[in-house]
């Protein structure tokens, strides 16, 4: 028994020893420091990111036989140190987890080493990553979709664990006869409630509330287009909507393609309980357009983009489209006789000679982001459009430092109003990918990173982009066969409430014979 047991030691010691030895895997060698950080692909360097994220795997993209990459924590003494012959680093998740779980409200550093030579290590300069105490919505919902006017065959709203990289399909038209899908929207970042509209024959909007899906019809006699742009009353009983007359226009030269523009628009409510329509904020003050509603977290007001139409004309040329320019205003909302108080201009665009679409309100109230282009209202073909950030407290207005020289649009914000996810060019200058931004307060806002995938490489092969990005609370339950069953339930027909003006704005532009197309393409 003895004999047995001193055996087993033996053993046992032995096979630690050689644990101990495999991990100690360092690259041997004359270490050279280089006093520059390593180029990697994606730039996670100085970035900030939330205590839940999945690993931040990347390529390393300078010269070397074989690599080595050392992750330390700054509160602790836990550390990840892996080797690689092509430079690709994929993190274990259990360890990502666990070291930047014991990170939270500091740092941890990346220490990249490459071997260059037989005896020869370069040693670069530490990347630094800090991590947030606040955590991020877990799962983000979006729609992949091609990036361009020309195609939406192939259509796929997902929704992917912001904390892995799992994903799974909500929603693909492949299976309900390749309908145009788009305009998903969530209350308050709620997966159990939330909206989506199909156009084509399983044509609705459809709403979601937990395990019940409702097929509506939301467009009513009075309206000369469907209902679109919706964004979620806080109280849940409203939905407020734009209804467009989507125009196309060409550009000849290589460097601009298209524009995409409004022939008409209005806003309209959805009152839910109701099943009813109700004519939106217009003043009878002149033709306008107005677009992309948003309400403040508290639901007593209305925000929305406004264009003011001076003269009409016989046909509808690119310069005319440039002196379109939409400002954001607001309006008081009434929840319990459903009306609306006068309009307040909240962001004078029109002075600045630019154009303002998409504004969202931090669920605190504290911030309202809009994206700000050089006219029009789809900034996703305009290079120049940027990120703005209005403090709703002091009405301070500032460019924000996380923009890029290439389009940067759609964006939404996490529950606890800590985190954004936005729509961005600037990878490859033509597909739109979700990148993350800390905004701690009107001064600390982080730098942007692309939303981590298993392969680094990934964008670099993927032909869709990523279009309207929404952060969620938890992972949606329904499934695309779900949909699929949805598309064969009676559609319940929208009725006409009352009108404050006719529906949509009747604006002065012209018929130019182009066929209206689906908002899908727009991204």
């Amino acid at each position: 028994m003895n004999i047995k047991i001193s055996l087993v030691t033996i053993i046992c010691f032995i096979f630690s020893l050689f644990v101990l030895e495999s991990c100690r895997n360092d690259l041997q060698g004359n270490i050279r420091i280089i006093n520059l950080q390593p180029k990697i692909e994606p730039d996670y360097a100085d970035v900030t990111i939330p205590s839940n994220i999945a690993p931040l795997n990347f390529i390393i993209k300078e010269s070397g036989n074989e690599y080595q990459v050392i992750l330390k924590s700054g509160l602790s003494d836990s550390q990840i140190s892996l080797r690689s012959k092509d430079g690709v680093i994929q993190f274990p998740e259990k360890s990502w987890k666990k070291l930047i779980g014991e990170s939270k409200g500091d740092k941890i550093t990346i220490q990249v080493l490459s071997s260059i030579g037989k005896d020869s290590i370069n040693q670069y300069e530490p990347i630094s990553i800090s991590v947030a105490n606040d955590p991020i919505d877990p799962y983000l919902a979006y729609r992949l979709i091609s990036p361009g006017y020309y195609s939406w065959s192939d259509i796929k709203i997902e929704q992917r664990s912001l904390e892995n990289f799992d994903k799974e399909s909500v929603i693909e038209n492949q299976i309900i006869e390749k309908n145009c899908v788009n305009c998903h929207s969530f209350n308050q970042n709620n997966p159990d409630q939330f909206l989506v509209h199909i156009r084509g024959s399983k044509g609705g909007t459809y709403f979601v509330d937990n395990d019940k899906i409702t097929k509506t019809d939301l467009k009513t006699d009075k309206m000369t287009s469907g209902a679109t742009y919706p964004y979620w009353h806080p109280g849940g009983r409203f939905v407020a909507f734009s209804s467009n007359q989507v125009r196309q226009s060409f550009y000849a030269h290589y460097s601009k393609s298209i524009e995409v523009y409004d022939q008409s628009s209005s806003l309209i409510v959805y009152d839910i309980q109701k099943n009813e329509i109700v004519g939106g904020p217009k003043d009878g003050s002149g033709e306008s357009l107005q677009t992309f509603p948003t309400w403040s977290p508290d639901g007593k007001t209305l925000y929305y983009c406004e264009a003011h139409l001076k003269d009409s004309a016989s046909q509808w040329e690119i310069n005319d489209i440039k002196k379109i320019h939409y400002n954001l205003v607001k309006k008081s909302f009434n929840e319990t006789d459903v009306t609306f108080g006068k309009t307040e201009t909240v962001v004078n665009a029109i002075e600045m000679q630019k154009s303002v679409s998409f504004p969202r309100i931090s669920p605190d109230g504290k911030f309202l982001i809009f994206t700000l282009a050089d006219y029009g209202t789809f900034p996703i073909w305009h290079k120049e459009a940027d990120l703005y950030m209005l403090d709703l407290e002091n009405q301070r207005l500032k460019k924000m430092e996380l923009n890029s020289n290439e389009t940067d649009s759609y964006h939404s914000w996490s529950s606890n109003s800590k985190w954004l996810v936005f729509s961005s060019k600037r990878l490859d200058g033509r597909s739109t990918r979700p990148f993350i931004a800390y905004i701690n307060s009107w001064d600390q806002i982080g730098k942007p990173f692309v939303l981590p995938q298993d392969n680094p490489a990934y964008y670099d092969n993927l032909l869709l982009s990523y279009n309207i990005p929404e952060l969620i609370k938890g992972k949606i339950k329904m499934t695309p066969r779900d949909f699929e069953a949805a598309t064969k339930y009676t559609t319940i027909q929208a009725k006409s409430g009352k009108y404050e003006n006719d529906l949509p704005g009747k604006a002065k532009l012209p018929k130019n014979n182009q066929p209206e197309i689906p908002n899908s393409i727009h991204e």
